[in-house]
């Protein structure tokens, strides 16, 4: 069986996409979690996430951006984004990764981009998610979110937690001071055990831990999960505090467990769509192939099939 481990190390050699790609049924698959490498392609997508009751987040796939020129055309890629949602009446706001704004380069060139992104937004009304990454980037990223935060209003800008790190819970109480939205999620990278926690128990125990934390703050935040029992946890702790349905929403991946999405639509839920596209996917593809073995298997038996 191909570890989760060896998964996430295949993620970070992209080169190894054109080879994979030659196997239909990986590339059948890779639609399943992108929804195509284009914007008009992904609006086409949002139209049929909206009309089951689900709103989205764009989210143009690319990472580790080392070229200053490409770190530019990103932000002219999230301005077209922003655009386009107005045009077509969408319902969807944006996320954005800060490696793909430069953070490899310079965390002030960085910062700069970002904050293009998020002025144009606030401007239409609109609101930007800042991705958290790798927990080198961990410290940077909040930097850099705390600087916009400060600039901006609290529906212009938001910022993600992974209740696998040791150090989220503090990181949140800091964030909750200031206040922040928050968008809380496990985390798929894979990190030391000094730095995250290796027990899939300690990992979901933080992850109550930290959601009722948030959704006792008052703050509109994220409950992103596609583990039923993360998902009855917040649902019990909600019902039991007289939490309304709208105070928070829950958020899913893309292709995910779309019953359950559909389901916490028609339930009443907030359900918002993380909605990935571009032709940097492989990365992001093979963290998905990591978190559920499944997959791997649906690959690996059809790859060599005539």
């Amino acid at each position: 069986m191909v570890t989760r481990n060896a998964l996430l190390y295949l993620s970070r050699h992209e080169g190894l996409k054109d080879f994979a790609t030659r196997f239909s049924p990986f590339k059948k698959l890779t639609t399943r979690f992108v929804a195509g490498e284009d914007i008009e392609q992904t609006i086409a997508e949002i139209r049929k996430l909206n009309a089951l009751g689900c709103t989205a987040s764009f989210d143009h796939l690319n990472e580790s951006v080392t070229r200053v020129e490409e770190t530019n055309e990103e932000v002219r890629e999230y301005l077209r984004i922003l655009s386009r949602i107005d045009d077509t009446g969408i319902r969807s706001n944006v996320s954005i990764k800060l490696t793909q704004f430069g953070l490899d380069v310079d965390p002030e060139l960085t910062y700069g981009n970002a904050r293009t992104v998020v002025a144009d937004a606030a401007r239409r009304g609109n609101f930007v998610r800042v991705d958290m990454e790798g927990s080198a980037v961990t410290q940077v990223t909040l930097d850099i979110f705390k600087r916009l935060r400060g600039e901006f209003g609290i529906d212009d800008v938001g910022i993600v937690v992974q209740s696998y790190l040791r150090r989220t819970e503090t990181d949140v109480r800091e964030l909750l001071k200031i206040p922040a939205r928050i968008r809380l999620c496990k985390g798929a990278y894979n990190e030391p055990p000094e730095v995250a926690f290796p027990d899939k128990k300690d990992v979901d125990d933080n992850y109550i831990k930290l959601m009722r934390m948030l959704l006792s703050s008052g703050v509109y935040h994220g409950i992103a999960t596609h583990d039923p029992r993360m998902i009855e946890a917040t649902i019990n702790f909600v019902g039991r505090e007289g939490i309304g349905k709208n105070a928070f929403e829950f958020q899913m991946l893309y292709g995910v467990r779309r019953n359950l999405q559909e389901q916490l639509a028609r339930d009443g839920y907030n359900m918002r769509v993380y909605v990935p596209y571009g032709k940097h996917w492989y990365p992001y593809f093979m963290r998905r192939l990591a978190e559920r073995p499944a997959n791997v298997w649906f690959v690996m038996k059809n790859m060599f099939r005539g």
